[in-house]
């Protein structure tokens, strides 16, 4: 029996150690925007977040595990953030984590071409605790940059672990690695902090924590933080056991402090002091070649100039128009075949089945002409778009963007970054809404949600350059006509941004009023882009996501639309029957019956918008897929077309409610049903007002003519 207790004993013990073993410790990952964690984060974790060269991309908590000696660790990749003095939702986030959820070490993410922003941040993290890594990414860069870091010397000013190396190349993992593994295993003591504050503020610090009770967290900063006036003091002290025996002992200090005119000035007297170190320190470590850094500058002075960046801007965009047209129409000229082809053959199968003519017609004259036409004209259109924009996005020019537009956006009381939104949303609106979280204030990242919308997405491209090309530049030879394609599609951008200035404005006077936020915006060094994964991620990350989406949509729409072709009442189609009903409307808007159905229709999906007009004006009950533009023109013209129809159908479809996947990702961020509501009917009022504004002025033009 004794033998038995032993051996039950000793199982019980290893039982244990597996446990312990397979315990999971937790690492923060911290670091400025843009200075690589994401990269080191995938690379550790075998994950796949989106990875970007412009600040702001990590606006969450991401988790992932990687083992190591056979041990797990739990990698934290907390939102970018220059500073823990919580002034912002990053910089809160990113505090209390590290303060309150028990790491077991922190990892530190340096840019080392600017080591002396990156510094600062290092040091308030070492305030918290001392189980700190610092790691020095772009060592490469820094070497072209001729900058010369003296490693040595800063981790004995520092008496911490320093990694360098490049994450995007994948080296030196291994001594990462290492280093979490030595922090993480090192006993817990009380660290000296690398610099002392003023002696009297550094007097009161000593003496509240000599009292203060709070195992496994550093007394000094909690002290520290319970005397700061601009930080909620009810976090720190829920992590003090004797709380009440502190409350008085802080109430002292402050009075104490108030006399010595620190107190009134307490955030100023902590960043003094942790500027004059970071001095020290760059002094001592780090030696920069300026002439590398004026190369850059000089760069900047032409793509952020005052004239020269929005000239270049306009340049740009247009190239990327361009190319995207022109290079999108053979892929889905391919890809349309290929639908029509797989469409002709379901109907052999199916009639060879015997499948029943209303079913066959629904499945594939309904459903898969609708998501052939959804996907051979989304796309090419995407799977050159993305990459183009994620190219500019590598090499460093959107950020660049947003600073040539901040100005602009200050003046309509909203936030820089709403440039980098916008520009997303020429992709898909839906992403564009998604990547408004890098926005901090809430008012100004609803002003962005809802204007995002005004940006024409590839789904609507086509119906805009057919539109355009078949009543304004049909009559130019090639390639000349695709040019001015791209130039007149630039106009009506340019018209868009302006009206999202100008809605912009009257929200954040209205119903979103506000002084526009200040932010830090990093503008980062030019890059050489890595190709390969830039049209990896862009195609993986973006174009099958939306594209995955928009299919969902399109298959209930497919059916609808099918159904209401094809069912008769008093000897019409529903489809006629609705078109009618709404001709009144459409005709004082400039359009027609058929063209508001259209657009209600496709809803789902805004690439079925053509389809629907010509399957309704041609009384078919399937969607056709013409690619005469001629033909097509001359159906329009018969039934009823003007340039002015063109010209407003134009502007609809670049001012109406969003479609239903942009909708569905407005609901995720705003997790409100009213300001869903609001963003369907703002674009849509707009969009009335507009073509009935063009209407008019064409009716009045008409009678003076």
């Amino acid at each position: 029996m004794e033998v038995f207790e032993k051996l039950l004993k000793i199982n019980n013990e290893i039982n244990q150690l597996y446990e312990k073993e397979q315990h999971c410790y937790r690492v923060a990952l911290l670091g400025n925007p843009n200075v690589g964690k994401s990269t080191l984060f995938n690379h550790l974790c075998k994950m796949h977040q989106h990875t970007g060269n412009w600040p702001g991309k990590t606006v969450a908590l991401a988790k992932g595990k990687y083992y190591y000696k056979n041990r797990c660790y739990e990698l934290v990749d907390l939102p970018g953030t220059y500073s823990l003095f919580a002034h912002s939702a990053e910089e809160e986030v990113a505090r209390n984590y590290v303060c309150f959820h028990a790491c077991d070490a922190c990892v530190v993410v340096c840019d080392a071409t600017c080591l002396e922003r990156n510094l600062n941040l290092v040091l308030q993290a070492l305030e918290i605790t001392n189980k700190v890594v610092v790691v020095l990414n772009m060592m490469d860069e820094a070497k072209k940059k001729k900058i010369k870091i003296d490693i040595e010397s800063l981790k004995k000013q520092l008496n911490i672990s320093i990694v360098s190396m490049c994450a995007r190349n994948k080296e030196d993992y291994e001594d990462l690695k290492q280093a979490i593994y030595r922090e993480v295993h090192r006993s817990f003591k009380e660290q000296s902090f690398p610099f002392s504050y003023e002696e009297e503020l550094e007097e009161s610090l000593k003496r509240l924590s000599k009292n203060i009770v709070a195992p496994r967290h550093n007394r000094r900063f909690l002290a520290l933080k319970l005397l700061d006036p601009s930080v909620d003091s009810a976090p720190f002290y829920a992590e003090i056991e004797n709380k009440e025996e502190i409350k008085p002992l802080i109430v002292h200090e402050i009075q104490h402090l108030k006399q010595l005119h620190i107190y009134q000035n307490f955030e100023d007297h902590i960043l003094t002091a942790l500027n004059t170190h970071l001095m020290q320190l760059c002094t001592a470590c780090i030696q920069t070649d300026t002439s590398m850094q004026k190369k850059d500058l000089r760069i900047d002075k032409f793509v952020c100039g005052k004239k020269s960046g929005i000239f270049l801007m306009l340049i740009i965009l247009f190239g990327i128009f361009w190319i995207t047209l022109s290079l999108a129409n053979i892929p889905s000229a391919y890809l349309s075949e290929f639908f029509v082809n797989l469409e002709m053959q379901g109907h052999l199968l199916f009639s060879k089945w015997n499948v029943h003519p209303f079913l066959s017609g629904l499945l594939l004259d309904g459903i898969l002409k609708t998501c052939g036409w959804v996907i051979s004209v989304m796309l090419p259109p995407m799977a050159i778009f993305f990459p183009l924009f994620s190219l500019l996005e590598d090499i460093g020019y959107l950020p660049r963007i947003a600073f040539n537009l901040d100005g602009y956006f200050q003046r309509s009381h909203t936030c820089g970054k709403q440039a980098l939104t916008m520009a997303m949303g020429f992709g898909c609106n839906a992403v564009g809404v998604a990547t408004s979280r890098i926005i901090d204030s809430p008012r100004e990242r609803l002003i962005a949600i809802f204007t995002n919308v005004f940006m024409p997405c590839n789904g609507r491209f086509p119906a805009l350059l057919s539109i355009l090309a078949m009543f304004f530049t049909q009559t130019i030879l090639p390639p000349l006509n695709t040019f001015l394609s791209a130039f007149l599609l630039t106009i009506f951008i340019l018209f868009s941004i302006f009206l999202t200035f100008l809605v912009s404005y009257l929200l954040s006077k209205t119903i979103l009023k506000g002084i526009p936020s200040s932010f830090t915006l990093e503008l980062p060094p030019y890059r050489k882009p890595e190709i390969s994964k830039v049209i990896v991620r862009s195609i993986f990350d973006r174009t099958i996501f939306v594209l995955g989406r928009a299919v969902k949509s399109a298959i209930p729409a497919g059916a609808i639309i099918w159904l209401l072709a094809n069912i008769e009442f008093q000897d019409m189609t529903l489809l006629a029957h609705i078109s009618s009903f709404l001709d009144p409307i459409g005709i004082f808007m400039g359009l027609d019956g058929v063209i508001l159905l259209a657009f209600l229709l496709g809803f789902p999906a805004n690439e079925i918008v053509i389809p629907i007009i010509i399957m309704s004006y041609m009384a078919n009950g399937t969607m056709l897929d013409i690619q005469n533009l001629t033909f097509i023109k001359e159906l329009f013209i018969n039934n009823g077309w003007t340039i002015t129809t063109a010209l407003c159908t134009i502007v609809f479809i670049i001012f109406h409610f969003p479609c239903a996947t942009t909708l569905q990702t407005i609901y995720k961020e705003t997790l409100s049903w009213k300001w869903t509501c609001f963003a369907f009917i703002l674009p849509t009022l707009i969009g009335i007002f507009l073509c009935t504004t063009i209407h008019g002025i064409s009716i009045l033009l008409s009678i003076m003519i």
